[in-house]
């Protein structure tokens, strides 16, 4: 059991029943020493944001969760396939309401996490950092290589980053997963 003085962000619970991660944490103090934490909870399964408040006589069942190693294939029609590491033949699929903003940063052979949930998938992680080529890049300012700035670039998922001006198109570029941003250029076009 995960006590109320345990509850902090990245926490994963077992809220109504269902997997839930804490995503902010604010303890709230009042007078003569009463506390209550306002959270923001993301729901595992469908990835909906719910907003509570515990006090201190909660506590909360951990939610147990495993990972596997699986391979994004493709995507059809809002839905996302993806095989096991191990085992091709064995396939699942998510919504893309499920997967979040990660979804446009997924390419066919991408390795990520299938989370399970009571031995069912309900949901994948992307690496937190990924390598993607810039497909589609407005060129920069004269003399822009020199002053900060940045500009929008497509890259080949077809997601688009603010990159700094001097990216191209054909270079490669990480992206943090996470915040979406760009965050540095790994091999510049030829």
């Amino acid at each position: 059991m995960i006590d109320y003085s345990e509850l902090k962000k990245g926490t994963r619970i077992i809220f109504k029943g269902q997997p839930h991660e804490i995503i902010e944490a604010f303890p709230i103090f009042k007078g003569r020493g009463h506390s209550t934490l306002q959270v923001k909870l993301k729901n595992l399964i469908n990835g909906n944001v719910i907003s509570d408040t515990f006090h201190p006589s909660d506590s909360f069942e951990e939610a147990a969760l495993e990972k596997i190693d699986a391979t994004f294939l493709y995507a059809h029609r809002g839905r996302y396939f993806f095989c096991y590491k191990d085992n091709p033949a064995k396939r699942f699929s998510l919504e893309e309401e499920k997967i979040g903003e990660s979804a446009k940063f997924l390419k066919p052979n991408q390795p990520v996490e299938g989370i399970l949930f009571n031995n069912q998938i309900i949901n994948i992680s992307l690496p937190i950092k990924i390598a993607l080529k810039v497909k589609e890049a407005p060129p920069g300012l004269k003399g822009g290589r020199s002053q900060p700035g940045t500009k929008t670039v497509v890259l080949e998922t077809g997601a688009k980053v603010d990159v700094p001006l001097f990216v191209q198109e054909g270079d490669i570029i990480e992206i943090n997963t996470q915040t979406g941003q760009y965050t540095r250029r790994i091999e510049k076009a030829r």
